[in-house]
């Protein structure tokens, strides 16, 4: 399942940086059909011990891992809804996105100059923000036009999209995002063909510098109103050392650790900005695990088994019978497949089936 984030921001806030740490996680392309060539595009694991805890249980011989993107998109400048700099890429690549990774800086660097010469993240929001609700309108103003005809002679669905148009105009000009705009599910279904960039979900990435002038340790006023701004968006965010976590990407586990503490960076960011991009765009896994391999499937949270099973291969779909699911957690302490079905914990499931994060599955067709 190819969904994927997208990576923006102002210039000399980190975000290549970012890209850079996270694409160092990056999968081998040949376990993901999805995979592109692009080098503005990583394709991320998903951190997740319980496919290492099952990978040992089963002595797999592969651990493959459930999988995100990330695409690196160009920067954007104040403008970009008219052109721009490279705005018109800036907007054409975060239409294909499925959401949004905003990189916004929270420290002081006097060798690192700001776009703006001053550090104000929620000057950086709304700066991004203006530029996405301009090019919204611009779209929408663009379709009004088009379907006047037909709301003229009386059609009916010419005049239920105006209807919906004209309402998330209404709030775009107030200078909200589409996303805030309470809409029925047959609405969002109207608004999602014009794939609106401020309907997207935004997950706010705060970029801080490892023994430096960061405005969350300083007990900074633009901390202060940085967090008033995003609790006031509704919007989830991480905090993240992005050169950092760049230099540890290249560690592994004690040594990682130690060079972690060294720095004084107690969070691993990246695989908190991971986990929350899987869980923004309603991601989840299930497991399938033996000898060969045991891997992490990557579903839309609220599949049907035989939609999860499409993740392996369609036939998992059109030919399914039943499957075979225990919970990874009962099947480890179990301490095999064969003590999980002496206890009743291997259950037979069918085609209505609502599949759990967690669950391990065996697809009979």
């Amino acid at each position: 399942m190819a969904l994927s984030m997208g990576i923006v921001g102002l210039p000399n806030v980190g975000k290549s940086t970012l890209f850079n740490a996270l694409t160092k996680k990056s999968v081998p392309a040949e376990n993901y059909p999805f995979c592109t060539i692009d080098p503005s595009v990583g394709v991320v694991a998903v951190p997740d011990e319980r496919l290492q805890i099952l990978s040992k249980f089963s002595n797999s011989a592969k651990t493959i891992p459930a999988a995100i993107e990330f695409v690196d998109i160009a920067g954007l400048v104040k403008g970009a809804s008219e052109g721009e700099g490279l705005g018109n890429k800036f907007l054409a690549n975060i239409r294909e996105v499925d959401a949004i990774a905003e990189v916004v800086r929270i420290f002081e660097d006097d060798n690192i100059i700001h776009v703006s010469a001053k550090i104000d993240p929620v000057s950086d929001i709304e700066t991004i923000n203006l530029e996405l609700i301009l090019a919204d309108a611009q779209s929408l103003s663009k379709r009004i036009a088009n379907i006047e005809k037909d709301v003229k002679r009386g059609a009916k669905e010419a005049i239920k999209e105006k209807e919906v148009l004209e309402k998330i105009s209404g709030a775009l000009e107030k200078g909200n995002l589409a996303r805030g705009v309470a809409l029925t599910t047959d609405e969002i279904q109207i608004a999602g063909t014009l794939q609106l960039l401020t309907m997207k979900p935004i997950l706010y990435v705060l970029n801080k510098k490892a023994r430096g002038r960061n405005l969350d340790e300083m007990n900074d006023e633009r901390f202060e109103k940085l967090m008033s701004c995003l609790k006031n968006l509704g919007a989830h965010f991480v905090v993240v050392d992005a050169a950092v976590e760049q230099d540890l990407s290249g560690l592994e586990g004690e040594e990682k650790e130690i060079f972690r503490s060294e720095l004084g960076v107690k969070d691993d960011g990246i695989n908190n900005l991971i986990k929350k991009s899987y869980e923004m765009l309603g991601l989840m896994s299930y497991f399938t695990t033996g000898e060969d391999e045991t891997r992490g499937w990557t579903i839309k949270v609220g599949s049907t088994a035989p939609v999860a099973g499409m993740a392996i291969h369609t036939d998992f779909r059109d030919k399914f019978i039943r499957a075979e699911v225990v919970f990874w957690k009962d099947l480890f302490d179990a301490g095999s497949y064969a003590k999980a079905r002496e206890k009743g914990l291997v259950r037979i499931e069918g085609k209505e089936y609502i599949v759990k994060d967690g669950d391990v599955i065996e697809f009979r067709i």
